[in-house]
């Protein structure tokens, strides 16, 4: 059976409902799933799954990072991931210039590391609405499409 794991953080627990969104979404497809905030993880625990995925709000009007992203996100960057399929999504506020730059930022460095994207990114304006939950479960069945490919 197949195993993935989706680390996130949220300020607000949009992200975190987005997380348990996908989850519940990968299990209907017999993907085991592990669900970890990001203080609680490791990047190299990456290694140990076959499905990796990553939500994340953005902070500011710059749309950078959040700050318990950051070492997450350079300690990933030395990773190989190019056995990996990968899924990136994440919560923003359209009133800023720059929306939803983390899940670009992610998405980018999965790319760099090798692996290999299993669904369109989910950007989504503050919480999950019904055209978002549709989206987050495309993110998940193209997922498990992948990796049952594999």
């Amino acid at each position: 059976m197949a195993e993935a794991l989706i680390v996130f953080t949220s300020l607000t627990g949009n992200t975190e409902e987005m997380a348990d969104i996908i989850a519940e979404r990968l299990e209907q497809h017999g993907v085991t799933t592990d669900v970890v905030e990001v203080l609680q993880a490791d990047a190299e625990e990456l290694l140990e799954y076959e499905a990796v995925l990553i939500g994340s709000y953005t902070y500011g009007v710059d749309g950078v990072l959040p700050d318990e992203m950051l070492d997450f996100y350079e300690d990933m960057g030395q990773l190989d991931l190019s056995d990996k399929v990968f899924g990136v999504f994440g919560s923003g506020d359209t009133f800023y210039e720059v929306f939803c730059a983390a899940v670009d930022h992610f998405e980018k460095q999965f790319i760099n590391c090798g692996a290999q994207q299993g669904g369109t990114s989910c950007k989504i304006n503050l919480n999950a609405e019904e055209e978002d939950i549709i989206k987050l479960h495309a993110l998940a069945d193209g997922i498990a499409e992948k990796l049952k490919a594999k």
